[in-house]
């Protein structure tokens, strides 16, 4: 993909899709229907002052949660030269076996120029995004379009990163919500995973159960964690929120217990929280030359891979072909073989110019050992040569 393009799913009603690209005029899906559509249309965007009530009841994001998976980092100092990321990236999606397609996925390669960011960024800068809607697809349209708008106008960005990406995370439920407010049409949920590059930091925030798997020298880092009603952590929160986990569903109704809009089911978001949460969990890594690509996934591409699976496959594609589009194809279409039934989705995020390299495994040294037995008859073979 060329670096100043950007590829969004498109709606699609066949069985495939491999997006649509073009150059900075193009724009992700917008949400339809009612007096929220002639907004969009105008160009108007809402702002994070239009929002800046709402996210009052969000005293976390003073200062962003560290999350409780580590994540292996590399010293850079023990680099002979300083690693710059070279981006290329692809993506593929597919209806399944659903009857719909609710599945959003945004490239940017350029995220500073498309966006018209004011503030200088050394490095590459990019974001990738992956929304997997349930109930309809206009939460998915509307956290594609938004989300990434909202990083953009962040005062604190990028010095501020992690705290510009939880806010606009929060600002694009909240506008939603508003949104829904003109247009009952548009209610329903979308889970949201957004993964930037900026210079050699790169930044995974998740709300939901979609999936970034870092690939560094072979082996699968999980970037983001799934948000499952029945995990331990997420089980309790949603239990002090007054909520609770039925048959692995929060309260009843959804099976996961992070994700953006929803705001019309009825216990799950109300204006002091409750216990369905859009704040996202937040990993960041330093890129070296270790790490090789990024795969980023909805769920129905994690129901049928393992993450270090998803790696092995993707690393042998790119050996083969080193094109990030066609490693999203080769996935999406080994999902659908392994008879995943959802709506399929991925990203695949290329750091180097060059394929995988090949792995040298180091040999260990082998201790071999002989029996009694086998001593006293090798005896008898040398004593014999000797007369």
């Amino acid at each position: 993909m060329d670096a100043d393009k950007v590829v969004v799913i498109d709606n699609g009603g066949g069985n495939s899709n491999n997006g649509i690209s073009g150059g900075n005029d193009s724009l992700p899906p917008k949400p339809l229907g009612g007096v929220y559509r002639q907004s969009l249309s105008t160009g108007q965007t809402p702002t994070a002052a239009s929002c800046k009530k709402s996210l009052a009841r969000h005293p976390s994001l003073v200062k962003t949660k560290p999350l409780d998976i580590p994540v292996e980092r590399l010293n850079i100092n023990d680099c002979e030269t300083v690693f710059s990321p070279s981006l290329r990236s692809g993506a593929w999606a597919d209806i399944g076996g659903r009857s719909a397609m609710e599945d959003v996925f945004v490239c940017a390669d350029d995220f500073v120029n498309h966006y018209g960011l004011k503030s200088s960024v050394e490095g590459p800068s990019a974001f990738y995004g992956v929304f997997d809607g349930h109930g309809g697809k206009h939460a998915a349209d509307f956290a594609g379009h938004h989300l990434p708008r909202f990083i953009a106008e962040d005062e604190g960005f990028p010095e501020e990163i992690e705290r510009a990406i939880s806010s606009a995370f929060l600002q694009t439920d909240t506008a939603f919500a508003e949104a829904c407010t003109l247009d009952n049409d548009l209610a329903s949920g979308t889970t949201a995973l957004a993964a930037l590059v900026i210079g050699r930091s790169l930044v995974v925030a998740n709300a939901g159960d979609c999936r970034a798997v870092l690939c560094r020298r072979g082996k699968a880092i999980e970037m983001s964690r799934d948000h499952k009603p029945c995990c331990f952590t997420e089980k309790k929160r949603i239990e002090a929120s007054g909520g609770y986990v039925f048959d692995g569903y929060l309260n009843g109704q959804l099976n996961v217990a992070r994700a953006l809009g929803d705001w019309h089911m009825e216990g799950l978001k109300h204006g002091d929280g409750g216990p369905l949460s859009a704040e996202p969990e937040l990993m960041s890594t330093r890129l070296t030359e270790e790490d090789e690509f990024l795969i980023i996934g909805c769920d129905g591409i994690w129901d049928v891979f393992m993450s270090q699976n998803a790696v092995d496959f993707a690393r042998r594609k790119l050996q083969e072909h080193n094109d990030p589009e066609m490693c999203c194809k080769d996935l999406v279409e080994e999902a659908l073989k392994r008879r995943s039934g959802d709506n399929l989705s991925v990203v695949v995020v290329c750091f180097q110019p060059q394929p995988p390299p090949n792995l040298i495994v180091p040999r260990g040294r082998v201790h071999r050992s002989i029996s009694a037995e086998g001593l006293k008859e090798l005896q008898g073979f040398l004593d014999r040569l000797a007369e």
